[in-house]
């Protein structure tokens, strides 16, 4: 499928090199695959993310406390170098750190991914030579996090490879890539994306258990599959993916559960100690509040919205005219999480990177939610500048700062608005539209269901006022014309 053909912005885009693809243009006879085109392109975004860090990378990280954000290249890689025990040889989880933080808080998986680094980063030179040279080895590892996102996205949807080039230009990905460690857990959860497209839920269930162990929000993925394969009457495959997850998830965190429970119990008590924080409607309710919300009174309103969430979610996915595309409630459930945590931190947006490119592959739509995030981004900074700017208050005040939150909060709200219209009215489904039922379904594409509800017990009818082709469900290559 060429989006050039079925994407209005697209074609537009495409003006830049030469205009859409021609009727008569050779295809799949050069070297430039999409996929090795679309990787290429996401390493070229990821290295431009690395020159917008240049003005910390050469002080802004080690001299003034607000240059790193006037600048809007932050990164917690070098500052964690040392404040985590890195730069002193100390071993996450089993060595004790000095200080409030007294073990690593983050997850097993991430941890190991750190250390790596560590032993890999030179010991010779000042504490700020090391800083740097551990941030330079942790985003050469990204890097690689990121090449295979793009070519897993690519894999996943096989007829549409070119939905990739979403994730690829991306400007969310080129900007929080070297933020946080998170593309190690992005990169896991795509490529078990993957495997589950291609029927192996073994293999699904071994990587998004790995995803689980370097953070938290890839485990959110078996819910919204566990409905799919109720609806589709798919125990069996449910089963090994839902075994996989577990078994995998065990091996890297029980051996450090057993020999350094403290040091790996601390990423689980400090989610649930931490206060509201940066990024979250909790912080625009906490501060225009004279008697804010405790703590623990958070954690049980965000964990109870996010169950009402995911409740909603499951009640699309029995009573929809269609059965849901995988994707679509993948993206659907892990921004709900997003929306109702107490905490957004700017990396966070590499979780729906992905997703969102599978879910909604239409340039319009993604694009004014990289819009919203991309100001976002630029509103944390800004505001972090203000408060660290002492009397210049140079920045972005709190009330500004609250409209950041909410453009945020709006642009993902606008996303998902969109990905429910498309399961209520599956004619408006970009990948559905070209004949295909499910293409990162795996053993869910083209299954008939077993168990519905309401609607979905009676056929679909196409919106009135919708023109376009009509599809008939289950079948590749439906009726409508050439895209």
């Amino acid at each position: 499928m060429r989006p050039t053909g079925e994407d209005r912005v697209a074609a537009a885009g495409s003006e830049l090199i030469g205009g859409p693809l021609g009727r008569h243009a050779l295809t799949g006879r050069s070297w430039w695959t999409p996929v090795r085109v679309i990787a290429l392109v996401a390493i070229g975004m990821f290295a431009l993310g690395l020159v917008q860090k240049a003005p910390c990378y050469n002080g802004a990280w080690f001299f003034g406390a607000s240059s790193q954000y006037t600048h809007a290249c932050y990164s917690d890689i070098p500052h964690l170098y040392q404040g985590r025990g890195f730069a002193d040889g100390l071993v996450p989880y089993f060595d004790r750190l000095p200080g409030d933080m007294q073990y690593l808080e983050y997850p097993v998986l991430t941890g190991l991914f750190m250390e790596v680094a560590a032993w890999i980063t030179p010991g010779g030179g000042s504490i700020q030579d090391q800083a740097q040279w551990y941030w330079v080895i942790n985003a050469g590892m990204l890097m690689v996090c990121a090449a295979v996102i793009a070519v897993c996205v690519t894999r996943t949807h096989g007829r549409r490879p070119w939905d990739a080039l979403l994730v690829a230009l991306a400007p969310a990905l080129a900007l929080t890539a070297t933020v946080n460690w998170d593309l190690l857990a992005v990169a896991l959860t795509a490529a078990a994306m993957l495997m589950w497209s291609r029927g192996r839920s073994l293999a699904f269930g071994v990587l998004l258990g790995l995803a689980t162990a370097a953070k938290l929000y890839p485990v959110l993925l078996l819910g919204p599959l566990l409905v799919l394969c109720w609806r589709a009457g798919r125990w069996r495959e449910y089963g090994r993916a839902l075994g996989g997850a577990v078994v995998a998830w065990a091996v890297v965190n029980v051996p450090v559960m057993l020999f350094a429970f403290d040091g790996w119990s601390k990423f689980y008590a400090f989610s649930r100690e931490r206060g509201v924080d940066f990024g979250s409607f909790w912080l625009i309710l906490s501060q225009n509040s004279s008697d804010p919300l405790s703590t623990d009174t958070v954690n049980t309103l965000a964990v109870l919205l996010v169950l009402l969430c995911c409740a909603g979610i499951a009640a699309l996915t029995l009573t929809a005219p269609r059965r849901p595309r995988f994707a679509q409630l993948a993206f659907l459930v892990v921004a709900a999480f997003v929306l109702t945590n107490k905490v957004y931190s700017p990396q966070y947006v590499l979780w729906l990177v992905p997703l969102a490119a599978l879910a909604r592959p239409k340039w319009r739509d993604f694009l004014v939610w990289q819009a919203c995030e991309v100001a976002y981004f630029l509103g944390i900074w800004m505001h972090l500048a203000y408060t660290t700017s002492g009397d210049a208050q140079k920045g972005l005040p709190t009330d500004g700062y609250h409209w950041a939150i909410g453009l945020h909060l709006l642009g993902t709200l606008y996303l998902c608005a969109m990905v429910v219209r498309d399961i209520l009215t599956p004619e408006r489904d970009p990948v559905r539209r070209s004949g295909e039922d499910d293409p990162s379904g795996g053993v869910l594409d083209g299954a008939e269901d077993v168990f519905v509800l309401g609607p979905a017990a009676r056929p679909a009818r196409p919106v009135a006022h919708f023109e376009g082709p009509q599809v008939e469900w289950g079948t590749t290559g439906a009726t409508g014309g050439s895209l």
